[in-house]
């Protein structure tokens, strides 16, 4: 039985230390300890897989930019890796001493005082952007993840800090505070975004992920020591930005300052407040909670709509109606409406919007919430922009228009759509655009992807009423679909490029014995006879002897000694040195061309009439007796050719070609289109326009080695043309040929109307 009088051990929640007491200190000192150990632990085997994972990336790498942005990652990290962990667990430390001192502070305390001014200026930083919702997600994942034990954390420690109250954010071994630290500390690194986001997903994996462990040896040691032995883990309501159920049975229904679903986490709620301003301002509405305007009057003075506003249901219902009166669509893209009809639909879809909503309310309803209705004028945006995109043809700009309000009623629903790419209806979008952008009706004769893109969006208006998982699983069926048109066009490519290699290997080595044969015989006068074997049969058997064995090979050299002494057995021998000369070719000269002759499919019998004429014609050469009958038909003589066998008749020396920027020194154009055309990648889609105004749109599939000539193709794998460099640079010029942006259709969209809101209106 222990003592009345000896202290207890346990703390009550409901007494609080002094945190200057030495009690304190010393757990906290725990505290710190425990934190520096297992982050040390954790931080360096992560640092030892960064490696590792760059390296693979590079390997994998889709092209030479990426691979150079991975290897540069690499050598960055391995220069400032120290810095980089010294700075993080610096961080983390300071952050243990400012609790220890009773300064806490939430890692996002700093995001919600900046001035609106810099909100809106962020919008623009992309890469920030980035990195944002990188380290949000992260951090969301874990602390659910992590809940109970993270809970219990934060009760003990809000008991050893005097009481002051204690949650996932001021935690200063919280995942948000331990990844903003990160953050801070990979400022130190000067890599490409892409690489950062992949340290950060490394950060996640090796680091977070093995938090677990500390919280369970601070919770273990605090409860040894007294510090709430007794906790139960129960779990205190999220915070705010916690994801928030979707779907018919949520619970999370909007309250009544505002009709509109939540926006759930901090980037998107930042990026909406961002757009909320710029909208405000543009309207001259002074933003929520701005100062120094009365309420009901726009900065402008004019009074703003009062009234009941819409609720969620009455806003979704609506939609619901409007979107039943779109489900039917035109069987072909040749039926669709024009381009003015549906434009003229997307801008008057708010008005009809109200007219719906006051005919089910039974009274005329003049205005929704100003986050509703910045979200409505977004969406409008957004498709106004995708009728106007350059990008889609104008069949598929008036497909995808149709569906504005489903996604105005996804937008309504869950508004990190504008802010996360991961969104499934933004990834289905992008998804959509880009599938559309290499369709034409020429390469698109049997339908298929017209279809597919008919069926996503009439499927949509037909079954979307607020399930977002509908999104996943038409991405999911469109991807399908792609992968197996891919297939299908990546073997007809490959044909059309082995069938357009094959043609220019033939041409170059028909140019090349072209080449030899006139360089060796010029000057010479040689009788038709001999001619007509070296610029017949045998310049066939120096191209297929280029084809198979290369110009490296002993046998392209041999064809080519077989031309001198085949040219020198020509020459006239009046003497006994020179017949001496001409009896010792002779033999070689039969045997190289019986090998020769028979490798081009010349048939014996010919072979024999040919050596036949030879044997006189050397007869003759010699000085032997020859029938009168023969002397004077064998020099005018023409050697035998099978049908079969291609002739080099005349072969001519091409001029080396001239430099590119001499056949261009067109005042039609400049250095900028040649440059244009040699920074042509692989994949990209261009819309190319002929003489009578029609167009088509080609992937670049292959640029030749040979020639440098770029092959396009269509979706179908199946060649559109092919064009020099001075050609397309020629076309870029007048305007005929046009790069298609390869960014993300939302992407594209968002800059243009950030863009659009940030420019002052003209009056």
């Amino acid at each position: 039985m222990s003592n009345a009088s000896e202290p207890s051990n346990v703390v009550d929640l409901s007494q609080r230390l002094d945190p200057r007491s030495d009690r304190v200190g010393a757990l906290l000192a725990t505290v710190r300890g425990l934190a520096t150990k297992r982050l040390h632990a954790l931080a360096s085997n992560m640092f030892e897989n960064i490696d590792d994972a760059l390296f693979d990336l590079a390997e994998k790498a889709e092209n030479n930019a990426a691979q150079t942005q991975f290897f540069d990652g690499m050598r960055e990290v391995r220069k400032k890796r120290a810095i980089v962990e010294r700075t993080f667990l610096g961080q983390v430390a300071r952050d243990l001493a400012d609790f220890s001192a009773g300064r806490m502070r939430a890692p996002d305390a700093e995001t919600h005082t900046r001035p609106l001014a810099n909100i809106e200026l962020s919008l623009v930083g992309e890469n920030e952007l980035e990195e944002s919702l990188a380290v949000t997600s992260m951090v969301g994942k874990n602390e659910q993840r992590l809940a109970r034990a993270l809970f219990a954390v934060n009760q003990r420690l809000s008991v050893i800090c005097g009481g002051n109250k204690m949650d996932d954010a001021s935690n200063p071994v919280g995942p948000a505070s331990l990844a903003n630290a990160f953050r801070q500390a990979l400022r130190e690194l000067l890599v490409e975004v892409r690489v950062k986001l992949i340290i950060y997903k490394l950060f996640d994996r090796y680091v977070l992920a093995g938090i677990d462990e500390l919280y369970d040896d601070i919770n273990n040691e605090l409860a040894a020591a007294g510090v709430l032995p007794q906790l139960r883990h129960e779990i205190a309501t999220r915070r705010s930005d916690a994801p928030a159920p979707m779907g018919p049975d949520s619970t999370a229904t909007p309250v009544a300052h505002g009709p509109a679903a939540p926006v759930t986490d901090a980037a998107a709620a930042e990026f909406m407040q961002s757009l909320h301003a710029l909208f405000s301002a543009r309207r001259g509405v002074m933003p929520e909670g701005a100062q120094g305007v009365a309420a009901g009057v726009s900065s402008a003075g004019v009074p703003l709509p009062t009234g009941p506003l819409p609720s969620p249901a009455e806003l979704l219902g609506a939609l619901t109606l409007l979107q039943s009166q779109m489900t039917v669509l035109p069987a072909s893209a040749a039926q669709l409406a024009s381009q003015g009809e549906i434009a003229r639909d997307v801008a008057q879809l708010k008005e009809q919007l109200l007219v719906q909503i006051g005919q089910l309310r039974g009274q005329q309803t003049a205005h929704v919430s100003g986050v509703d209705e910045d979200t409505i004028d977004l969406v409008g945006m957004l498709f106004e922009f995708i009728l106007e995109d350059r990008n889609l043809p104008a069949e598929m700009q008036v497909m995808l228009a149709r569906l504005q309000i489903p996604y105005l009623k996804v937008a309504l629903l869950d508004r990190r759509m504008f802010a996360h790419k991961s969104h499934p209806a933004r990834q289905l979008l992008d998804a959509l655009a880009d599938a559309a952008k290499g369709w034409s009706p020429e390469g698109d004769r049997d339908g298929r992807l017209f279809d597919k893109v008919k069926s996503i969006v009439e499927r949509l208006l037909h079954d979307f009423d607020d399930d977002v998982a509908i999104f996943d699983r038409l991405a999911a069926e469109l991807q399908e679909f792609l992968d197996v048109a891919r297939k299908r066009a990546e073997l007809a490519e490959q044909r059309v490029a082995e069938s357009t290699r094959g043609r220019e290997k033939l041409e170059q080595a028909r140019r090349r014995a072209a080449q030899e044969i006139v360089s060796r015989t010029a000057g010479a006068n040689l009788p038709p006879l001999i001619y007509g074997v070296l610029t017949r049969a045998w310049a066939n058997y120096i191209v297929l002897t280029l084809l198979r064995q290369g110009e490296e090979s002993a046998e392209f050299n041999d064809s080519l000694r077989f031309i001198d002494h085949f040219v020198a057995s020509a020459r006239p021998a009046h003497d006994t040195n020179s017949r001496r000369d001409l009896r010792a070719l002779l033999p070689g000269i039969e045997r190289s061309l019986r090998r020769g002759l028979a490798s081009v499919a010349f048939q014996e019998a010919d072979t024999e009439q040919l050596l036949g004429q030879l044997h006189a014609f050397y007869r003759q050469q010699l000085g032997e007796a020859t029938p009168e009958s023969d002397s004077d038909t064998l020099a005018a003589s023409v050697m035998p050719l099978p049908e079969a066998i291609q002739a080099i008749e005349e072969p001519v020396v091409e001029p080396e070609p001239e430099d590119e920027a001499e056949i261009l020194a067109d005042e039609a154009f400049d250095e900028r289109y040649l440059s244009q055309a040699r920074e042509l990648k692989v994949g990209q889609w261009l819309e190319f326009t002929a003489e009578d105004g029609t167009t088509d749109r080609a992937k670049l599939s292959w640029v030749s080695p040979i020639s440098g000539r770029f092959l396009f193709v269509n979706r179908r794998g199946l060649k559109v043309a092919d064009h020099s460099l001075a050609g397309l640079a020629q076309a870029f010029a007048q305007g005929t040929a046009r790069v298609l942006d390869s960014t993300l259709l939302f992407d594209r969209a968002m800059d243009a109307i950030v863009e659009r809101l940030r420019t002052p209106e003209t009056a």
